[in-house]
């Protein structure tokens, strides 16, 4: 089968058209329709552009874009890369930040419990000057 770039030159001489009359007509650079004719494919800017230029010199030419697109589809065999999808940061934060809160929560309880324990006040602890009840009524 015949490269798309070579198709697309003998259509064009067959027609009697110069590379500058389709330059002129697809408003594509004649450096571009030339590369387009060696089937140079990857010294123009990038894909969705190469099949821009496919389609309007086939228009140019008067080809169906469809058939020269396939052919060129086919010559090409383009790798088409599926993107992974990027997971979101919001999760692990997310973890985190619940991890934060329940360490917040215990020691806060921690706290409380200390504190409850140190401040409780103590009936027979307390020295006998401190305390409001007389020293006859402890022993009994």
């Amino acid at each position: 089968m015949e490269s798309v770039g070579a198709y697309l030159r003998r259509e064009r001489e067959a027609r009697r058209m110069s590379v500058e009359e389709i330059a002129r007509s697809t408003r594509v650079p004649s450096s571009s329709v030339e590369r387009i004719e060696a089937d140079q494919f990857d010294e123009l800017p990038g894909e969705v552009f190469v099949r821009g230029f496919l389609r309007a010199y086939a228009r140019a030419l008067g080809l169906p874009p469809e058939d020269v697109l396939a052919r060129y589809t086919s010559s090409r065999r383009v790798a088409w890369v599926t993107p992974l999808p990027i997971t979101s940061p919001v999760r692990p934060a997310r973890r985190r930040r619940i991890g934060v809160a329940v360490a917040f929560v215990l020691l806060l309880i921690l706290f409380t419990l200390a504190l409850s324990i140190v401040l409780r006040p103590r009936g027979d602890d307390v020295p006998q000057e401190l305390s409001s009840r007389p020293a006859a009524s402890r022993g009994a």
